[in-house]
């Protein structure tokens, strides 16, 4: 059959906004007739007249209707003068990986199919994400665009004829209008691994896994790819690469509504993860997302690491791991709700520090500019400069490398860190599908109560704890390399002796409005206490300030992290 580039009618539909990560929606919405096409080409009408010619990464995290899209992304990429694209075998790629190759092969940019944390399945969701030339999240005013764009589209482009097989690895080439097109089907894995071994000291740590560098006690893993795309990546590395027991990899066959789990590598999700560590006998544990760009990590007896105390660890040690002797350290940084830990750390060993609102591109300029090395989110993810998306298996591949440095345990380093630095207590609640309407009121009503000049200085106690307002906001970043201003990012009440209350509303559901709480106490001294106990305090003070339950309805939170 000949190939020919056809032109299709279609109308906008509303709401294809981009969230912090893309666009995220119900499958059922992504399905209906023309809705992917309209958002593929304004994605594509984006990029302009760069477009022409370029080469473009395409993949996902193998959730429901994630091959159907990519075929469907390659047939419009040809249409619209794209020159090359590199597709993951059956239109899987990690969202680390994606990042990698389109530094590796100076790509335009990649379309991401994941909707990351979020459930799998006919029922549930799916996204679409572009990250641009340096590997990163599109910036605001490019997804601005992207939206304006969706608001006016009146057709899309599609090459009619172009048979893709995604399912097989190997170079397809076409010609499209009288021009070349090559779709390179990849291997999803080989990229991602030749990175991590220029990152890494693969012979120590296989030493370290094998027990020859531990008096011949082998390191006692249990990883969990909760059926999502870390499979073929945790295997490769893990197993084949550092010789971990295959019995303590589980759940690593990407299935499309992953095997029923929600891929979100957090305490109540995880718990799976959490039990069989907590009975076991295991040295570290971990889980990643349905992308493989969050983590979560945890030590013998289910000991968890929350991940404002990973980052600032991993940045206490960073100099341990290869890349970072080699190169340096330059500036720490961390998302605006995420505990104040690395800051401590960042002051310690004389590094800027830097405070950006929720979502991973806001890092990206920071690291292009030299500035920045390693950062991290509360929101299980860690990172650093080696890409421009956070890395699940980066971050588990530098803790090993701290627990080879060190000798010591999960647990021991922890403590240890906290007898250094002091201790932030720190909790999320996420109230997950509230009625947006009353929840939009509440943040107006907070705003108002917390930016009222006479709120400084308010004494509030809850738990035999007293605290002193600070300061309270609604938090803009300025970016210091593009000068450009986010404003309306999250309400912040700092208290005098450094603990916060942070409230935001999500931008990465599908439906409704998720509410969420983050809570940091800081404590200098008193760094073994229960963290549930020492935190209550603030968690009463917080729903008494805000009148969450009033306004969600809710008793209690959908997750607590």
């Amino acid at each position: 059959m000949a190939i020919t580039v056809s032109t299709v009618a279609t109308t906008p539909y509303e709401g294809q906004k981009p969230g912090t990560s893309g666009l995220r929606k119900k499958v059922k919405v992504f399905t209906q007739k023309n809705y992917t096409e309209n958002f593929v080409q304004c994605i594509l009408d984006a990029n302009g007249a760069a477009l022409a010619g370029s080469t473009l990464v395409v993949g996902g995290d193998g959730r429901y209707f994630c091959r159907e899209a990519c075929e469907l992304i390659v047939r419009m990429c040809a249409a619209n003068g794209v020159a090359r694209i590199l597709a993951g075998q059956n239109g899987i790629l990690s969202t680390p990986a994606v990042s990698s190759l389109i530094r590796r092969h100076k790509a335009l940019g990649g379309i991401v199919l994941t909707a990351s944390h979020n459930p799998g399945g006919p029922e549930n969701d799916f996204g679409i994400k572009f990250n641009c030339e340096n590997g990163g999240p599109a910036p605001d005013q490019f997804t601005n665009k992207i939206y304006d764009l969706s608001g006016k589209i009146v057709e899309y482009k599609i090459a009619e004829g172009l048979a893709i097989d995604v399912t097989k690895a190997g170079v397809n080439n076409y010609e499209i209008g009288g021009k070349p097109f090559v779709v390179e089907v990849i291997d999803c894995v080989a990229d991602y691994v030749r990175l991590m071994k220029e990152i890494f000291d693969f012979d120590k740590l296989k030493d370290f896994v094998s027990g020859k560098s531990r008096n011949g006690q082998p390191l006692k893993m249990r990883i969990d790819s909760m059926n999502g795309v870390t499979g073929s990546y945790v295997n490769e590395i893990f197993v084949n690469c550092l010789g971990a027991s295959k019995d303590g990899v589980v759940h690593t066959t990407p299935l499309p509504d992953f095997g029923g789990l929600h891929p979100d590598p957090n305490l109540t999700y995880a718990k799976d993860l959490v039990d069989t560590v907590r009975a076991g006998d295991y040295d570290i544990g971990a889980a990643f997302d349905g992308d493989g760009d969050r983590n979560m990590i945890i030590g013998r007896n289910a000991f968890f690491v929350t991940p404002s105390d990973s980052l600032a660890v991993i940045a206490h040690y960073l100099e341990c791991i290869p890349y970072f002797k080699k190169n340096g350290v330059t500036g720490l940084a961390r998302s605006m709700p995420t505990a104040s830990a690395v800051d401590l750390v960042a002051k310690a060993l004389n590094k800027e520090l830097f405070e950006v609102p929720t979502g991973w591109k806001y890092f990206g300029n920071l690291m292009d500019a030299g500035r920045l090395c390693l950062c991290g989110e509360e929101s299980f993810g860690t990172g650093s400069d080696h890409i421009r998306e956070k890395d699940g298996i980066w971050a588990v591949l530098a803790w090993m490398s701290v627990l080879q440095h060190t000798g010591k345990s999960v647990e021991e380093i922890c403590v240890e860190h906290w007898k250094r630095y002091g201790r932030n207590y720190f909790t999320r609640y996420d109230y997950e599908e509230c009625d947006l309407a009353p929840c939009n009121e509440m943040m107006a009503t907070l705003e108002k109560t917390i930016t009222d000049p006479s709120f400084i200085g308010k004494d509030y106690s809850a738990g035999g704890k007293k605290y002193t307002v600070k300061l309270g906001d609604n938090f803009s970043y300025n970016d210091p390399i593009d000068k450009s201003v986010s404003t309306k990012q999250g309400l912040r009440i700092v208290f005098t002796d450094g603990s916060r209350i942070v409230m935001r509303l999500s931008g990465t559901g599908s439906s409704g409005a998720t509410v969420r709480l983050y809570i940091d106490s800081y404590e200098k001294d008193n760094v073994l206490g229960q963290a549930a106990q020492m935190l209550k305090p603030l968690i009463d003070i917080a729903l008494e300030i805000s009148k969450l339950p009033t306004y969600t309805g809710r008793n209690a939170p959908t997750v607590i992290t």
